[in-house]
């Protein structure tokens, strides 16, 4: 380095100092105002899902507790993986937040070769706002009534039993895997364009297994028309609290689950995400919205930040084996 550079340097490095500083107190004079406008919930899915279901019955009393009215928008497209990417590339000031599912967070981006946002580092977790289960259901007419029969029912016709889900990289397929590779189970994977022809199949007979959304399942169940013989969830789903886990009934560590969460920006203020936190698991205790969620077949959660990013973080190492195994690509 020589002399004349030195000047330079040093004005570079002074300037970069009260950028930062300037930076940082923009950022804590925002989160004190915070909100002092609407804010704007991107949901992953059209209207009608269980995204959009989930933030319409969140959003009036959560707008009451911020004092600020919460408007809904819905950005389907691509898994999810739209909505994401938006809310990862906006202004970090909490007034987009994503109530991502699973599956454009930690299932997507094993799926696809690209995308232009990081789970990781791109979006921060607020809280884990609900999950919803699968039931592992088979045909009406399908011999068995419990998880030990079926088990043993599988291994005794390896490779003659199929299960339908919405498509290659779907939670259905993946939980299908999971199951295969847990009990040694050879059933065969048949994709179906969309989650009611897939649940149709069953059915039908066309197909002898399938891992159902709980909310799809339960009336089919009640009905006669399919036989649910568990949850995939690690706990018993508030929803049907008579059906067993498939970890009770000897799958150990097997849990997944359709989960909804709130994120925001990488580097939206901490004061922010921890008012969104506060605010939304408030709202989530609120009797209503309890048994509108679990009438709908989500249990509702309201974890911390930091439970939500441990959550998010396994969940990403954990499917990325998984798909990789399932051999799924999307793209």
């Amino acid at each position: 380095m020589n002399k004349q550079s030195q000047p330079l340097i040093r004005y570079i490095f002074t300037c970069s100092i009260f950028i930062s500083a300037a930076f940082g107190l923009n950022l804590s004079a925002m989160a004190q105002n915070y909100p002092n406008k609407p804010i704007k919930i991107i949901v992953p899915a059209t209207a009608g899902g269980g995204a959009d279901f989930i933030a319409r019955t969140l959003s009036v009393q959560l707008g009451e507790y911020l004092g600020e009215s919460i408007v809904i928008e819905n950005k389907s497209g691509a898994s999810g993986t739209i909505a994401a990417e938006y809310v990862a590339k906006s202004q970090p000031n909490g007034y987009l937040v994503l109530m991502a599912q699973s599956t454009s967070m930690v299932i997507a981006p094993h799926l696809y070769k690209s995308l232009n946002y990081d789970t990781i580092k791109d979006l921060v977790p607020v809280t884990q706002v609900a999950q919803m289960p699968f039931v592992l259901a088979v045909n009406a007419k399908l011999p068995v009534n419990s998880v030990k029969e079926f088990i043993a029912y599988a291994k005794a016709n390896p490779g003659k039993l199929n299960y339908s889900t919405s498509g290659n990289g779907a939670g259905s397929h993946l939980a299908g895997e999971m199951f295969n590779s847990a009990t040694g189970a050879k059933m065969v994977h048949v994709p179906y364009k969309g989650a009611g022809p897939a649940l149709n199949a069953v059915v039908a007979g066309e197909v002898q297994v399938a891992f159902i959304p709980i909310v799809a399942a339960l009336p089919l169940v009640k009905d006669g028309r399919l036989k649910a013989l568990a949850v995939t969830t690690a706990a018993r789903s508030l929803a049907a609290k008579d059906l067993p886990t498939l970890a009770e009934a000897g799958l150990t560590g097997y849990d997944i689950n359709t989960w909804f969460g709130m994120f925001v920006a990488a580097n939206t203020p901490t004061a922010i995400v921890d008012l969104l936190y506060k605010e939304t698991a408030r709202a989530l205790k609120q009797p209503e919205i309890r048994e509108r969620f679990i009438k709908e077949g989500a249990d509702p959660i309201g974890s911390t930040p930091a439970e939500f990013s441990a959550l998010v973080k396994a969940e990403f190492v954990k499917f990325a084996k998984v798909v990789k195994d399932s051999g799924a690509k999307l793209e």
